[in-house]
């Protein structure tokens, strides 16, 4: 601490989910002699998006070649993969198929490999016999498409293990610390009052980036509107599925349809729900309320609702009608032949999607959003699968803009 009482860093990053260790990590690996400081508001790491996730690491086969999640979701899984063997966290290899309705779901089927080709990504169109082989449980209209290479990882282990490595690294974690403003150039103050100077400032608050981005001129045109996702755990007899069973997804918005996930320990949940929610942090009750963010939230929802952005009114009362427990199970019904729905009876912890929306256009950003000058760079749309491309993302992140 210098004579006017501000902590002087190289790099201060704010935000201590994946992203944002994983800048730390990359910088650490760079400049091991770095002063580099981990700003989080929480007690831990991964309080929200990181520690909320499915934990499923994305094969790449859903995005365009010209996007940056394609550019990184093959080789993060595989970084991610040799990441949780070297540290000794759990992995399940669980494989998925995305399953197809009836005849008009077919083309996006094989579109969806023609991507997952393109970008690398080792998937197989199969026919109604070779999947039985796989899950004789599991149904498709005709073909199915077979992941090889997507798996499922405990996120809180794997936040955890990355926290360890950079605190034994030396960066440091000022937890209880949240980002309350700007005072000038990259001098920042927290709620707590603590004053922090860097001469590189990377903004990974996820629900609250594009916030912070705006105090330093940048998410002029973007503003975060947050989805709540919930999932049904199966607590019955025998679990309905042993690999991820996926429906074909609507790919112009980003939303994956609701599905099967077998997680790291070996339980089946289907989900998630989309449900556009009335505040950043509306995880459960009255929790976090924030009046001011609640009624400009819902002020934009309702132009959106309105004008069917998007097809935004469809989604919201299609996404409402999942809260029906019948309902939500029927539609995990209809990709297999047999399915207890009673078994599926234990709601899991909600998480929040901090979606990015160009208000321009009125439309989500389907892909990463950085944005930023030589002294502070805003990851603005961190999304899924930004838990499996982490390790590639940031390093591109601080080649291109931090550096």
């Amino acid at each position: 601490m210098n004579s006017k009482g501000k902590n002087r860093v190289d790099y201060l990053v704010i935000g201590a989910g994946i992203i944002g260790m994983s800048v730390a990590r990359e910088l650490k690996s760079r400049f091991p002699e770095a002063d580099i400081v981990v700003l989080e508001k929480e007690a831990d790491v991964a309080f929200h998006s990181s520690g909320r996730n499915s934990g499923v690491l994305h094969a790449g086969f859903y995005y365009t070649a010209d996007s940056l999640k394609a550019r990184f979701t093959r080789d993060g899984n595989r970084q991610m993969r040799e990441y949780c063997h070297a540290n000794g966290l759990q992995i399940n290899e669980t494989k998925k198929v995305v399953v197809a309705r009836n005849e008009e779901e077919i083309p996006a089927l094989f579109e969806l490999e023609r991507r997952g080709r393109t970008n690398g990504v080792e998937v197989s169109i199969i026919d109604e016999k070779e999947l039985a082989e796989i899950d004789p449980n599991i149904k498709s209209h005709r073909h199915a498409l077979f992941s090889p290479s997507t798996a499922t990882v405990d996120p809180v282990e794997v936040t955890g293990a990355v926290r360890n490595e950079l605190q034994e690294k030396g960066v440091r974690f000022y937890f209880g610390e949240s980002y309350a403003s700007r005072i000038d150039g990259n001098t920042i103050k927290t709620a707590r009052g603590s004053i922090f100077y860097s001469d590189r400032l990377i903004n990974a608050a996820g629900l609250y980036a594009d916030r912070v981005a705006r105090d330093f001129g940048f998410s002029g045109r973007y503003t975060i509107i947050p989805f709540k996702g919930i999932y049904l755990k199966y607590t019955g007899k025998d679990n309905p599925v042993t690999t991820n069973v996926y429906p074909v997804p609507d790919l112009k918005n980003p939303f994956l349809g609701v599905h099967f996930t077998v997680t790291v320990d070996g339980h089946v949940k289907i989900g998630p729900t989309s449900v556009p929610a009335f505040w950043r942090e509306n995880y459960e009750g009255m929790s976090r309320f924030r009046p001011a963010e609640t009624a400009a939230i819902l002020t934009r929802e309702a132009k959106l609702f309105l004008r069917n952005s998007f097809g935004f009114r469809s989604l919201a009362i299609e996404e409402v009608r999942k809260y029906n427990r019948r309902y939500f199970t029927s539609l995990a019904a209809s990709m297999v032949h047999e399915l207890d729905a009673r078994g599926f009876n234990q709601w899991g912890r909600p998480g929040i999607r901090a979606q990015l929306l160009d208000v321009t256009t009125d439309e989500l950003v389907m892909d990463f959003v950085i944005e930023g000058d030589g002294a502070s760079v805003h990851i603005l749309n961190a999304v899924s699968p930004a838990f499996t491309c982490a390790f590639p993302f940031t390093k591109y992140v601080v080649d291109n803009y931090v550096l």
